[in-house]
Order: structure tokens, then sequence, then C-alpha cells
């Protein structure tokens, strides 16, 4: 039986747009991906968040869930136009108390609420003025934290300021695949104010000496196709696209060379590198496959992806969990040895529809397992991770491909809005109740 330390925390993860539903009620603002999602050939078949999981009315439900499921912890994001309808002026009050009912419930069921601030569903007020690629939006997300801070901030002492930038960047504003749906190589302004506005917020959010803050990022571990002197150099410009545009400057090492290659020049002013680099408390990592790399300088990227050899889940990823192991030890060694979380890890499959009130996830269950594994190898190998959040709770709306992926451990009858847990969410319940991977 391999053993977790002592206080280690297990949780799940949600965003608000994936899993929250009443977009219309009680002052919520229009976001980007209610936009989005309602934009016909943006979605699967044109599936939308308007109900989603319906969590907002379901939240006490959802968290006894949690209990059952033994989690002492519950990362979740709060969405912004939620709270402040137009990103900017009045808050909304409705909104604020639906958080703070749910930050009391789960301190009542013992469980740590973990906040992200921001999980891509930006204001669809401030995407007409700029979105993030206006620098104007960072002051914005000052005082969303702000306010944030003042209405929970008695009771929540972990905050994450973003959630994936690297993937709301890219997938959102060069690839036009996500919300905002833009095609435009000048994601770098957009990366920047980002970061920027970690910086502003995690600075914010730390006069409380008793916060804990950080941000998330998605990290993928790359490896070269080959050991071509071609592909090795596929790797690193693969590797600086991917991870090191957001690991170099949130630890104040500057943005890697490779991006000034790829990407129009970054927009810095004096200061901004030094406001990055705030100092963080931990660093959350979303690991979900690797990345093959094969060299060629005709690609703008200076790469191409290799599908790689192993199991696919049914988003098409490999299954490869050495590479949360060597991410972890990576980030752990080459950057200062900061706290780490797995704040995200999980699987899409296509599973069956619940037999005799049963669901059978037998893929999921095993990509959970080794994953776990990689995690307890990559602390025997003296690396500081404070916890596992598993991705997802709950099936849920999965952005452009709508409600055709599942990667919850509680399965959801979208049409009756019943949970059911799965085989993979009571295998993760023992391993929680025994803190041990048996």
């Amino acid at each position: 039986m391999t053993q977790f330390p002592p206080g280690f925390l297990w949780g799940t993860a949600t965003a608000a747009y994936q899993i929250e539903g009443a977009v219309k009620e009680d002052g919520r603002g229009e976001s980007i991906w209610d936009v989005f999602s309602h934009t016909p050939g943006k979605t699967y078949r044109g599936d939308t968040g308007d109900v989603a999981c319906d969590h907002y009315h379901r939240f006490r439900d959802d968290v006894a869930l949690m209990k059952s499921l033994n989690l002492n912890a519950y990362r979740f994001s709060v969405s912004w136009p939620r709270v402040i309808p137009e990103g900017t002026g009045p808050v909304n009050q409705k909104g604020l108390d639906f958080y703070k009912a749910l930050v009391d419930e789960l301190i009542e069921a013992e469980i740590r609420p973990f906040v992200t601030l921001f999980h891509w569903d930006l204001p669809q007020a401030l995407q007409e003025k700029g979105g993030f690629a206006n620098r104007d939006i960072v002051g914005a997300f000052e005082n969303y934290a702000a306010v944030l801070k003042d209405a929970l901030g008695d009771r929540v002492k972990d905050w994450i300021t973003l959630n994936e930038p690297s993937v709301y960047s890219f997938m959102g504003h060069v690839l036009g695949v996500h919300a905002p749906g833009i095609n435009d190589p000048k994601a770098a302004a957009v990366a920047h104010h980002l970061l920027l506005a970690h910086g502003v917020a995690a600075r914010l959010l730390k006069e409380d000496p008793s916060a804990s803050v950080g941000t998330t990022l998605a990290i993928t571990a790359v490896e070269p196709a080959t050991q071509s002197e071609q592909d090795i150099k596929g790797a690193k410009y693969a590797d600086a696209l991917q991870n090191r545009v957001f690991l170099d400057p949130l630890f104040g090492r500057g943005y890697p060379t490779e991006m000034s290659e790829v990407f129009p020049p970054v927009p810095i002013e004096e200061g901004d590198l030094e406001t990055i680099a705030a100092p963080i408390d931990f660093l959350g990592v979303n690991y979900y496959t690797r990345l093959l790399a094969s060299g060629n300088d005709s690609s703008p990227l200076k790469f191409f992806p290799i599908e790689g050899p192993g199991p696919k889940t049914a988003m098409g990823w490999e299954v490869y969990p050495k590479g949360l192991k060597d991410v972890l030890v990576r980030i752990y060694r080459e950057y200062g040895e900061p706290l780490l979380y797995v704040t995200e890890n999980g699987a899409a499959f296509d599973d069956k529809p619940p037999k005799d009130g049963k669901v059978e996830d037998p893929e999921r269950l095993e990509y959970i397992r080794t994953h776990l594994q990689a995690v307890a190898e990559a602390i025997a190998d003296g690396v500081r991770v404070g916890g596992y959040f598993c991705w997802s709770l709950m099936d849920n709306f999965e952005w452009s491909f709508g409600f055709s992926k599942r990667f919850g451990i509680v399965y959801v009858d979208y049409s009756t809005q019943q949970r059911i847990v799965k085989a993979s969410g009571k295998f993760y319940a023992r391993v929680v109740s025994e803190n041990a991977l048996g």
C-alpha cells in the first residue's frame, strides 16, 4: 500500500460555467461563454451551459455528495458576471450570496474551499471593450478580486487567481475554438495581461497574512518524437510555448526567447515582470497528457505534435501517467521547490448509461489509479505535493464539446439531473478514506 503524507488534501474540481446553469437568474450578467455557446456551429449540437448540472440550485446536494466521497477539499470557480454583471461597476449581492452559501456549506461539511477567480467565463461587457487584449482589464480584475476578498476572505484562505491561462490565450484567441472565438496571432498580449492580472490580484489577496495564494497552469510533459536534432529543437519550442511562457515569468525569469520568435512582441511596461513574479504560496498543476513534438521550421510554431503510441481517452489524448511525475519533479527542481497541488487530473471516456443503478468506468478508474501512483512517486522523490484534485466531480458542459464528453467520477443524467457515483468515484472515495493507494 502506498501511503500519502499526513494532511494531504483530496478533492475534486469544477468550473462555474460548466456546472452552475441559472445563467439568467438573480442578476447574473452575460459571459463570453453564453455568447459563444449560443453562436451556431461553435459547440457540439449547439449545447450550452444554460442549465448544465443545475448546481446553482442543487449545490447543497452536491456538497453532501462530496462528503459521501470523503473529500476534504473542493476547487471551484466564481462566475465573474454573476458577481459583477458588467465586469466593473455595481456588485450583484445575490450572486455573492450564492458563493457565501456554498462556502458555508463546504465548511460545515469540513471540506476546504479552494476558490478560482477566473475559469474563462469573462463578462461579455468587458470583452466588448477588448477583454484581456486590453490592458485596462488588469484594474477590473483587481477590483473583482477585492470584492471576493471582502465577501469571502473571512472563510476562504486558499485562492487560485487563474485557470490555465495558456488555454484561454491560445484556444480562445489564436485557434478560436473556445470563447471568445478569436483568430489572432497577437495572443501574446492576452497572455501578458492575464499574468499581470494574476500579479495584482495575488498581491491584494496576500494582504491577508492567513491567505494562501497561487495560480493554476496547464502543464504538459513535452518530449521529442525522436532523438534527432530537429525533433529535440522542436520539443524545445513546444515546451516554451506550452509551459515556459507562463512558468518562467511567474518565477521571475521573464519570457522565454522562443516566444518572441513565434509571436508579435509582448507589450511589456516598466515593472510588469516584477508584478507578475510576486511571490506565490503554491502552484497548481493541471495535467492530462504529454506532447510528442516533431521539429519543423515550416510550422509557424516550429513544431508539429505527433500522436503518441499509448491508449487514448475519448478526447484523443494519450494516457501517459509517467508525464505527471515528470512535470512535478521538473517544476519542483527547476523553479525553486514550490509547494505544488495537482489541481486537475482526469479523463473522459465513453461511459455506458447506468445499469441497475451502477456506472462501470474501468478505464477512468485505471487512469486515476496510475496517475495517483505517479504523484506518490514524485512525493517519494522529495517533491512537495500538498493535494490532488480529480477532474471532475461530475459530468458537465465540456466547453466546445458540449455534453458529448464525460469527465466526472459522478454520472449526471442531464434529463433528470440525477447523480450516480461511478465505479471510479467509489474507488477514489476508498483511496481518500485510507489516505493511501492499495
